[in-house]
């Protein structure tokens, strides 16, 4: 499993930045985390056709470790989705699950 050596939020550019091993680093703003949802109830919206609804300034507040990966809880209230390590470094290089 790839870990990063560091998470950061970037509150004023609204991104979350992502420190490889390799030398990497991945920026993935916050509105593209939060429409990236992996809970349940977000992946049932997506796979029947509809977005999870945000508001354009949604902003990460709080990023809780997770060990195979971390929970981000938004300023919209939403705090469900865990983003494993791998979904993270595939939503920086602009790929979705």
């Amino acid at each position: 499993m790839n870990t990063p050596l560091e998470v950061r939020n970037d509150t004023a550019a609204r991104a979350l930045t992502l420190c490889w091993p390799a030398g990497e680093t991945q920026r993935v703003d916050h509105a593209r985390l939060r429409a990236a949802c992996p809970c349940a109830a977000c992946r049932r919206l997506r796979l029947g056709g509809a977005a999870p609804a945000l508001a354009p300034d949604v902003m990460l507040i709080a990023i809780e470790p997770m060990g195979y990966g971390v929970q981000l809880s938004f300023s919209d209230g939403h705090a469900r989705g865990i983003y494993p390590w791998t979904y993270l470094e595939q939503l920086g290089h602009g790929k979705d699950r």
